[in-house]
This record gives structure tokens, sequence and C-alpha cells, in this order.
């Protein structure tokens, strides 16, 4: 009797369950979207946002359905973060879905690039349970694909501008040399004292007039009185003191044979000096004469002003009026360097005869990096304690896509000096090596390059911040400024960059080529990637994968130029 009474409740249940499994069969694709609708990489990662629905009358009440994100591609997947679901029966905190009414969901997911992406397929997996039962539920594909157009600043970075540790080369130095010939209190004769400093300079003149690496420029003579006594009595004495002086040291130029202009003038009273020399001094009411002078313009109410702080004038008469009494004599002339080819020549066969400003500047006289590399090891060796030659071979290591050997020295010119140039570029470097916090770590510390923005440009291509990298590029004119503004659909500009690189490469035409596909001109997709691929061969299978030539994979032109 029990039994007869068990197997027909049993026989319902098992209908009831094989009905609820059937109804949480195969979801139509049409039940979701996906934003963007066809994936694209931004900052290393790939985002996507998925809308879904279960439909009316579909979700058992007891069921729990987890949903799970999954990208595709020969070889591999990466699942996102899933998303559980529970019927109206089920006891949890996950979202409830109405068996009567259905629901809607939003996943938000992110996956971190690789480049086999480039052809994949997104799914949704569904992993659903009743009870101790499993129900299958077919997977979903929802997207196809990755667009990595913002992946190319792996390649543009190669062509960014790098720092350079400049050399400080003069060719023509401005020197002087200074004596002053000093007279007694209203007088303008010359002593005899004196006249031993007079001939000491015409000395260094006749000096520097033999030499073959100077010349003179001219001959300054500057006279002077001291600004005690009246306007008209130190007019006349500076007047004379600069006809004097002028006189000797014409007088013994020409003995010499030294060819130089002679430049005088002279000063009646001299409160500048007076004042410098005040300002310097230990004076007893030091502050008191300063404010006298700030506070009167006429030279008379200063003297006798200053002469009322009876305290101190007799200092000032002992200790600095005397050293305004005077002739300054200035030699200033030209000290010229070795030519070019002196400096090319001895950088290649006797680098020791050149200075560190020399070796570096003889580098800037060739652009072949096998010599720039030679000239630069040549002054690391010589001058082992200057940064720059060490931040130039790790410039030139970066630029020929080694950034091992790069970032070894520029790491040995960051631990001679801590200079902005070595950190900008091993900003770069991280950058190409994906390590994007410890590119904003160097980058923060390159403050003073004029390269910084570009650098700061590359990074927020990198981060993803495309508006930001747009800004920082400005106006140069490179292939990363232009992927900048072709991932902020500033096609325009982008166009117009592109046209005024200075160095086109192969992916200067590529992004030409990517510009076409979004401006709908197949004449440009066309002609472009035919030159990037003639420069570059490898393109041809990248552009047969990329995405962002989607409609152009049954063009005869386009698919022809491929193989």
């Amino acid at each position: 009797m029990t039994k007869k009474l068990y197997l027909p409740l049993l026989m319902a249940l098992i209908v009831a369950l094989s009905s609820c499994s059937s109804k949480m069969g195969q979801l139509s694709s049409d039940y979701f979207t996906v934003t963007p609708q066809v994936l694209e990489a931004v900052g290393g990662k790939v985002p996507a946002t998925i809308n879904g629905k279960f439909p009316e009358k579909y979700f058992n009440k007891k069921a729990v359905v987890e949903v799970t994100p999954v990208l595709k591609w020969n070889g591999g997947e990466a699942k996102g973060q899933p998303a559980v679901f529970q019927g109206e029966k089920v006891e949890g905190n996950n979202q409830a879905i109405s068996y009567k009414m259905g629901g809607n969901y939003t996943l938000r997911t992110s996956f971190d690039y690789v480049p086999e992406m480039a052809k994949s397929e997104l799914y949704l997996e569904f992993k659903a349970t009743i009870g101790n039962k499993t129900i299958t539920i077919p997977s979903v594909k929802v997207a196809d694909g990755v667009i990595s157009t913002s992946e190319l600043i792996g390649q543009t970075l190669g062509s960014a501008n790098t720092a350079n540790g400049d050399d400080a080369f003069q060719r023509i130095i401005k020197e002087k040399h200074d004596s002053d010939i000093m007279f007694l209190i209203q007088q303008a004769n010359i002593r005899a004292t004196e006249l031993k400093k007079a001939t000491a300079f015409n000395q260094e003149a006749k000096a520097v007039s033999d030499a073959a690496n100077k010349k003179i420029s001219n001959v300054e003579i500057s006279a002077y009185a001291s600004p005690d006594g009246g306007v008209k009595l130190n007019t006349k004495l500076a007047e004379n003191r600069e006809n004097n002086t002028a006189k000797l040291i014409g007088k013994n130029l020409k003995k010499s044979k030294v060819d130089a202009a002679v430049d005088t003038k002279y000063t009646a009273q001299d409160w500048d000096g007076f004042q410098e020399l005040v300002s310097k001094s230990n004076i007893q009411d030091k502050e008191l004469i300063l404010r006298v002078l700030s506070m009167y313009a006429d030279p008379e109410r200063r003297e006798t002003e200053i002469k009322n702080i009876s305290s101190v004038y007799k200092n000032l008469a002992e200790d600095i009026l005397p050293q305004l009494r005077r002739s300054r004599l200035t030699l200033n002339y030209d000290v010229i360097g070795k030519s070019d080819e002196e400096i090319s020549k001895l950088a290649a066969s006797d680098a020791q005869q050149l200075n560190i400003e020399e070796l570096l500047y003889a580098a800037t006289l060739t652009n072949d990096p096998a010599k720039k590399a030679d000239i630069y090891t040549k002054a690391t060796q010589n001058y082992p304690n200057d940064y720059r030659a060490y931040n130039n071979l790790g410039k030139l290591a970066f630029q020929a896509g080694n950034l091992d050997k790069a970032e070894s020295y520029l790491k040995k010119s960051l631990s001679v000096k801590d200079a902005p140039e070595a950190n900008m570029n091993l900003g770069l470097v991280s950058l190409a090596k994906g390590n994007k916090a410890a590119a904003e770590s160097y980058l923060s510390k390159a403050s003073g390059t004029k390269e910084l923005n570009e650098a700061l440009g590359n990074l927020y291509v990198a981060q993803g911040q495309y508006e930001k990298a747009v800004n920082a590029f400005g106006d140069t004119k490179t292939n990363s400024a232009a992927l900048a503004q072709i991932l902020a659909k500033d096609y325009n500009k982008a166009k117009s960059t592109l046209a005024n690189v200075q160095k086109p490469d192969a992916y200067t035409d590529y992004l030409m080529a990517v510009l076409g596909a979004r401006t709908n001109n197949s004449s440009m997709v066309v002609s472009s990637l035919k030159n990037a691929i003639a420069k570059d061969s490898s393109l041809a299978k990248k552009a047969a994968s990329d995405l962002e030539f989607a409609k152009y994979f049954t063009n005869a032109d386009f698919m022809g130029i491929l193989h």
C-alpha cells in the first residue's frame, strides 16, 4: 500500500524536475549585448560590459546559475569574474531572478591583454544547479575579437625622442683680466707702486695677444672718485685719473706692439661702489648708512647726512673711501677652442687630449651610432664621474632596441648623479618593458627635460588615458602622438601629424592605414598598408588579423597586398 502511494509521487517529482531542466536550456545570443560591440584593448586590459537577460518563465525558482565571461582564442582562454544569480525560492544574497518575469543583469569584466586575443571570441559560460543536480546550459558567443591598436605604443615608443646629456662646449669663451690702479685722496698722478700694476697688466695683455688661441676684444679703463668732496671737484679728479691712466696704458700697449682698442669712461662720485663696500663690511652703524643712501638721491645731501654720523665717519674715511679712488683696468678677450676637424680627429686618435665638453661635443659631429658609442665610451673611461656619457650610451642602446643594455647604462648614469635625463630615459625603457608603474616613477623625477611631455604622452597612451596623452604630446609630430590622436578619435589632427613625422617608418604607414579604415577611405587603407608592408613584411600577418580592417577582409585589393 505504501509503495503504491509513493510511486505516483515519485513520478510526479521526476516530471517536475525534467520540466524545470528543459526550460533552462540554450539561451539565444539575442538576449545579450556587449559594449563595445568589438572588444578593444585599453591600457593593457580588454574591458567589456555585458548586458544580459533571462527571459520570462525560464529561471527555475530553485536554481542557482553562475555566469562567467570567457575570452577564447586558438590555444588559450581567459576567464573574467563570474556573477551568480538565484531563483525566487533560493535562500542567498545573489541577485534573484523572477520565474514569471525573467530579469536583466549587467556584467562588467576585464581581461589582461595578450596578442593572441586579436583573433578571439567572447563567450558566456553557465553553471546551473537545482539542489544537488547540475543543469547543462550551453555557452553563448556574445562578441568577436579584440582591436589592439592601443598596443601599437610598444612599437611606436622606439622612435620617441630621448633625453640627451648635452655638452657645454663653447668654441669661443669670453674671459677677462682685471687690475686696479689706486690713487691718493684728491690726486690723479700715478705713483711708482701703481706703475708696477700697470706693467703687470700690460704683460698679461701681451701674453694674450701672442697666444694662438686667444684674441683681445678691447681694454676698458673706468676711473672713479670717492663720494667725499664736492661734485665739481670729483668730476675733474675722476676725469684726470681717466686721462692719466689711458695715456700710460696706451703707451705700454704700443711699446709691446699689442693691437687693442682702449675704451675709457669716468664716474665722478662712486656711490654704487660705496654702497657695495659698506654692505660687505662689518662697520658700525652699517644699516644706518645704507638707509641714508636709500632715502636721499642728492649726492650732497647724502654726504652731509653720512658725515653727521660722526661715530663711523672716521672708519669710512680710513677703510671704505680709499678703495674707491681708482682706475679699474679690464682686459676683455676670447679664448678660441679647437675646430670641429681637430676635435673629431682627436676623438678618434687621442681622446685624452680633449676635455669632457669637447668629447661630448665630438659625438654630435657624426651621425653614425657606432662612432657616437665609441666616443661616449671613451668619455666614460676618461671622465668616469660625469653622468652624461653613460646616459647617452643608454640613449643609443634604447634607440637600437636593446632595452637591457640601455637600462644598465642608464642606471650607471643615475649612480653617478640622479639627473633628470637618465630618469626620463629609464621611464621610456620601463614603459617599453611593460612596467608602467616603474615608468611613472622614473618620469616623476625627470622634471626639466624638454622631452618630458612627450614621454608622458607615451605613458598616458599605455595607461589608456587618450585625451590626456593628446594634450601632453601637444604639437609633437611622432607616431606615438598620432596613435594617441587616433585613439582619441581626433582623426584630422592624426592625419596631419602622420604627414609631418620627421623620419617616417613602417608604423607611420600602418597608422595611416588604420586612419583610412576608421574614416572609410579605402584607397588610403590599401596604399598606406602597401607602403608599410614594403618596409616591414611582418605587418602583412598583423593586418590579416587586425579587426581595424575587418570590413576589408573581403576586399580583393586589400587581400592582394597581404600575400
